[in-house]
């Protein structure tokens, strides 16, 4: 029979998989009555690896992590802890049906 990993198992295995700094890979489990809350710690350098691509890889790691608790009957959720003074979110680049932008939001360069 397989073995059954717990929530935050599954997380820290997974994430390990995926990085450059699998021994910085930590994750907490808290529970209150609102769910399980899985918060992830990793190397700063490895956060790109984890979010991806706007986001995907860590939509798909939620994702399956509701399920592993939904097999437990327990609601589970993943929180990203980012360091203070690390890199936040980048602007979205306009969609293309967007008007131009004004030429004081330009770079003095590009004028």
């Amino acid at each position: 029979m397989a073995e059954r990993f717990s929530d935050q198992e599954f997380v820290e295995n997974v994430v390990r998989a995926i990085v450059n700094h699998p021994d910085d890979v930590r994750a907490e489990r808290t529970v209150d009555e609102r769910g399980v809350l899985i918060t992830l710690h990793i190397h700063p350098e490895d956060m790109g690896y984890v979010i991806g691509r706007e986001g995907q890889t860590a939509r798909a790691l939620r994702t399956l992590l509701r399920i592993v608790g939904a097999k437990n009957n327990a609601r589970v959720n993943l929180k990203i802890f980012e360091p203070e003074g690390s890199r936040g979110p980048r602007p979205r680049p306009m969609s293309s049906g967007g008007s131009a932008p004004h030429a004081s939001d330009l770079d003095p360069v590009q004028l």
